[in-house]
């Protein structure tokens, strides 16, 4: 009993991770119709916010100076710039323009924005250490508890409450799920399309940032790339709930979480290094038996 709730905390932990990432995935496509990219460069911008250019040629950083809350909101306050100031550059003059050309436009500033980091601090890897504490683990009642699994979840938490919150009582959350059922009629309405697009875009830019402080506190290295293969597994995760759907988003996100985790566990030394590959033949199946994912959006419209 002990073992199968250990391996539940840390597939809890993971698909924690995994939610949030998808979240801002979702919440850009269930608004405009849009699959941004460039999400994953928010990740890796708000790792590389707790460093400064001129420490670029180091191979090795030890980030001890910085107070937590201060971190944080540093992050925070960068990364929603620049998720909000990329919808105005790029992405407003492109809303009316066809979907595909929208894909590509994310594509480019994706890569533009991953080669202005690598101008900016190098391609080698390095080691930052931001949360000392947040390695060492917790014993109770057998359970080995790494800190950081802990925080990640409450973040999560936290910010899934928040989130639906915001969606459910707020005026411009109201607005925001109006434009993601059809935004022709929303701003017909008189839903100012600028406003609830930029809040969108801060909100995903918030969700990143929150996604960038617990993976370079879990990982403890930063690299160009970093944000990729997360924003990645939250594409699929989103696919897997149903496109559209933030509930959808997140459970796919667990889901994902979930089975990694377990395969992990389960599968034999000479076949973990597979495990992805497992992974995503499960999403396969999935979407074989339902092609619009575990929760279906009634109305997923064109943006206009």
């Amino acid at each position: 009993m002990t073992f199968v709730l250990q391996v539940v905390i840390n597939a809890i932990s993971i698909g924690s991770l995994y939610a949030l990432a998808a979240l801002g995935v979702g919440l850009l496509f269930g608004v405009m119709r849009l699959i941004n990219f460039a999400h994953a460069n928010y990740i890796t911008v708000g790792a590389y916010a707790i460093i400064v250019p001129s420490t670029a040629a180091l191979a090795t950083l030890y980030i001890g100076t910085w107070h937590w809350a201060l971190m944080t909101a540093a992050v925070c306050a960068i990364v929603v710039a620049l998720a909000v100031f990329t919808e105005y550059v790029v992405f407003r003059p492109l809303r009316h323009a066809d979907p595909a050309t929208m894909l590509v436009a994310s594509f480019a500033l994706s890569f533009s924005l991953y080669y202005l980091l690598l101008l900016t601090y190098g391609g080698r890897p390095k080691a930052v250490n931001i949360g000392g504490e947040l390695i060492k683990q917790i014993e109770f009642a057998g359970l080995t508890i790494p800190k950081i699994d802990i925080l990640t979840i409450g973040v999560t938490l936290v910010l899934l409450f928040a989130l639906g919150l915001f969606l459910k009582e707020t005026r411009y959350g109201i607005q925001m799920r109006a434009a993601s059922e059809d935004f022709r009629m929303a701003r017909l309405l008189g839903v100012r399309a600028n406003t609830v697009v930029a809040i969108a875009f801060a909100i995903s830019g918030l969700l990143a940032a929150a996604v960038s402080l617990l993976y370079i506190s879990r990982l403890g290295v930063l690299f160009p790339r970093m944000g990729l293969p997360l924003v990645i597994i939250a594409f699929v995760a989103t696919v897997i709930g149903g496109m559209g759907s933030l509930v959808g988003a997140a459970l796919g996100g667990f889901f994902v979480g979930a089975v990694s985790v377990i395969l992990q566990t389960v599968l034999p030394l000479e076949f973990r290094a597979h495990r992805d590959a497992i992974v995503y033949l499960l999403v396969i199946v999935i979407l074989l038996w339902r092609p619009d994912g575990l929760i279906q959006v009634s109305s997923v419209k064109e943006r206009v």
